[in-house]
């Protein structure tokens, strides 16, 4: 059995998805349709602008976003492979999850691109600048953390677990002060490193509850349609076909833990033999290595990894 997943933010860097452009029609008329979508032309951002514009939350979320549907569309028209011919289950990494449900039909594209644009400004505009952090606490398990969490002064804000990465690998969230707080906790409590990561606002925690209030109310009148294969949803850790019970998982993954560990060991429990990485870089196939190693695991963004991958199907 094969899962597909889809990468979130951190994976983006210019120029990803440019040489899909220019080689599958398929694929070029995806970042065109998201261009006209957001009404504006996101595609020579992602192919050449600046770092910094791509790091921005509003656009980065769309662009990864952008580049994962390039390649699936550039499979279903150039080489005839539908995910759902040759897949058992997909997945996204937080943003990735909107790709996911893109990729299986439960939500329009141009639709998509809309609702992550909201997503990253509500996000980014939930907790002003250097009030909020986040940190990588490499080296305890997610046991260890969590009692290291506890030793955190309460008086400082919250701080709380965001991603469950893989074993060894857990980020916190929360407010800048008691992120600080809870890096030296887990220092004491063991940890090879707790990284201070560059982002501009705590995702995945509590202090993200107006962006979740935001996105409730967008996703409301949004339509969802049944999946053509089951969405491993981040805050359940196993699957929904259920298009009734979309918005709401999206809506809790904004203030919830990312349970991406738990994910891929819960697709492998259930048989997934391979899991195929598809857009920009190779985050989830380098951590799939680490949860589930008996999983064989590539990833999928460029012209030449796409020939490569349908050729294989062959």
């Amino acid at each position: 059995m094969r899962a597909f997943v889809f990468p979130g933010q951190g994976s983006q860097k210019i120029g990803m998805g440019r040489d899909l452009a220019e080689t599958f029609p398929a694929a070029r008329d995806v970042f065109n349709e998201i261009d006209d979508a957001l009404g504006e032309k996101l595609s020579t951002l992602i192919f050449e602008g600046s770092d910094d514009d791509l790091r921005l939350t509003e656009n980065t979320q769309p662009a990864l976003m952008a580049v994962s549907l390039a390649v699936v569309r550039a499979l279903e028209a150039e080489f005839g492979i539908r995910l759902a011919d040759h897949g058992s289950f997909v997945a996204g990494h937080s943003l990735g999850e909107y790709a996911a449900l893109a990729a299986v039909g439960a939500l329009p594209v141009a639709d998509t691109a809309c609702l992550l644009r909201l997503r990253g400004r509500a996000m980014q505009s939930a907790v002003p600048v250097g009030e909020g952090a986040m940190a990588a606490v490499l080296g305890l398990s997610m046991e260890q953390v969590e009692a290291a969490l506890k030793d955190v002064d309460a008086g400082l804000g919250a701080c709380e677990v965001a991603n469950d990465n893989a074993e060894g690998q857990v980020v916190i969230s929360g407010a800048a002060a008691a992120v600080a707080a809870a890096g030296e906790a887990m220092k004491a409590a063991g940890a090879k490193r707790a990284l201070p990561l560059p982002v501009s606002a705590p995702f995945h925690c509590s202090m993200m509850q107006p962006a979740a209030d935001a996105m409730a109310e967008a996703l409301a009148g949004q339509a969802f349609a049944v999946p053509a294969l089951p969405v491993v949803a981040n805050v359940l850790a196993e699957a929904n076909s259920d298009p009734a019970r979309v918005g709401e998982l999206l809506v809790a993954q904004v203030t919830g833990r990312v349970r991406w560990r738990e994910s891929v060991a819960w697709m492998a429990g259930q048989s997934v033999t391979e899991l195929v990485e598809l857009g920009a870089g190779a985050v989830l196939a380098g951590l799939t290595k680490r949860i589930a190693p008996e999983v064989a695991a590539q990833s999928v963004g460029t012209a030449e990894g796409l020939r490569s991958f349908a050729e294989g199907l062959a």
